[in-house]
């Protein structure tokens, strides 16, 4: 299942804080099938999962991940970098665990 590593858990949060949505909303994550050999994630704000979402928390942090994402993200950690008021997000391996 995909990790959120502390410094995506402080970006979710702040996100979440920033908005309307409820504290146990969060991100989520779908596959849009772009066509058959390509798809491309997509990134929203929720405020709940959807039907058929996993649910990932860390650090009162929430990622909603489709059926599709599940599969793509199962060994992969989602990361954010945050400068000032911008916050970008990426898909990294998974640090093995020791």
């Amino acid at each position: 299942m995909l990790t959120i590593t502390p410094n995506a858990a402080e970006a979710i949060r702040t996100i979440v804080q920033s908005t309307d949505v409820p504290d146990e909303g969060g991100i989520r994550i779908s596959i849009a099938q772009q066509d058959a050999a390509q798809a491309s994630l997509e990134l929203s704000i929720s405020p709940a999962p959807l039907e058929g979402d996993a649910v990932v928390e860390e650090e009162g942090a929430h990622v909603f991940l489709d059926e599709l994402a599940i599969v793509a993200l199962d060994d992969k950690s989602l990361d954010a970098q945050i400068e000032g008021d911008e916050i970008s997000f990426g898909i990294v391996e998974r640090e093995p665990e020791v």
